[in-house]
């Protein structure tokens, strides 16, 4: 096999970003399908997007790949995008697209949510960048299906336009959550003590692990420890505490259910893929979890779920894969 040639962009590299609730990921593309300079920052450590975009210039890596000649640009954020000014919702950065558009000197910027930049990878994705969970074969051409639980929960999906792919941009994170049992039916009862409206986000997420922890400490009658997500999940997967085990595992469950959800709602024959930070460090876990069971638990339904394949994507910074596709299809 001849090693695949690639072109530089006559126009300079573009600059790619992937920003979600807690970090960062930016890096540039400077030939189609090559990322490079691949750059992580936490958002708390930055005042501005403009400054984290300052800082990541500076870096040698960046310098020596010609970021100083980027003139087009496409971020991904873990937000809806409704206009020039974007207010993220999981973290306090504020910005005009213009106004960062004309701080770096661009010619172009395009924003967009972070899962509909996700959902854009899934076709240029290669075998060993996804891991299958349960049975299923996925259908060619057929609409896919997205979830990932991060800071938030990401939900999107793939229509098959004749050779296109069309992402939509969905907020279906936020649809109210559903509990199958009495682990959940509790979980939601303490939640509703303190927010108004509990969706699928609230407890499907590393937010929500928090939250279910404090929940299921009350259910067995314990002290929850002051922890947050990343100690429950280390404690979790140790199995050194009995709390933090089941919420790892209604956790699964509960991501069971809106995968479930999505694959029904769009008719996600050819897959539904399961992105974001946290399934990929309880990857172990997570294969042995009730997710699959629960994934197929639709009643008169269940037949049909049990065709659909569902994944883990293994790579690490697909947003940017679909960030790049959407760049070149603008």
């Amino acid at each position: 096999m001849q090693p695949e040639v690639f072109s530089h962009f006559s126009n300079g590299p573009r600059l790619l970003a992937d920003i979600g609730g807690t970090s960062a990921s930016f890096a540039l593309e400077t030939a189609p399908r090559r990322i490079e300079a691949v750059w992580e920052a936490q958002c708390a450590d930055f005042p501005t997007l403009g400054a984290a975009i300052v800082r990541f210039l500076a870096q040698p890596a960046t310098v020596a790949a010609g970021g100083y000649q980027a003139r087009y640009a496409g971020i991904a954020i873990a937000n809806p995008i409704d206009g020039d000014w974007v207010t993220m919702t999981n973290h306090h950065w504020s910005f005009s697209v213009e106004a960062v558009s004309s701080q770096f000197g661009l010619k172009s910027l395009v924003v967009v949510n972070d899962f509909t930049a996700l959902a854009s990878a899934l076709p240029y994705l290669a075998p060993d960048h996804k891991r299958q969970i349960g049975g299923g074969v996925a259908r060619a051409g057929a609409t896919i299906g997205l979830v990932g639980p991060d800071a938030g929960l990401g939900v999107s999906g793939l229509v098959p336009a004749g050779e296109r792919w069309i992402a939509i941009d969905s907020e279906g994170g936020h649809g109210t959550f559903a509990p199958m049992n009495e682990r959940e039916i509790d979980i939601l009862r303490y939640a509703m003590r303190h927010h108004h409206h509990v969706s699928s986000e609230r407890l499907v997420s590393g937010i929500g692990i928090a939250l279910a922890y404090r929940a299921l400490a009350e259910r067995a009658g314990v002290v929850a420890d002051d922890i947050g997500t990343a100690e429950i999940m280390a404690r979790g997967l140790r199995g050194s505490c009995p709390v933090c085990v089941a919420t790892l595992e209604a956790f699964c469950e509960m991501l069971g259910t809106v995968a479930g959800n999505v694959a029904l709602t769009l008719g996600a024959k050819g897959g539904i893929y399961i992105g974001g930070r946290i399934v990929p460090q309880m990857r172990a876990f997570f294969e042995q979890s009730g997710f699959r069971a629960r994934f197929e638990d639709k009643g008169r339904f269940s037949d049909y779920l049990s065709h659909i394949p569902t994944f883990i994507l293994t790579e690490k910074n697909p947003a940017l894969i679909g960030m790049s596709a959407m760049l070149s299809a603008a």
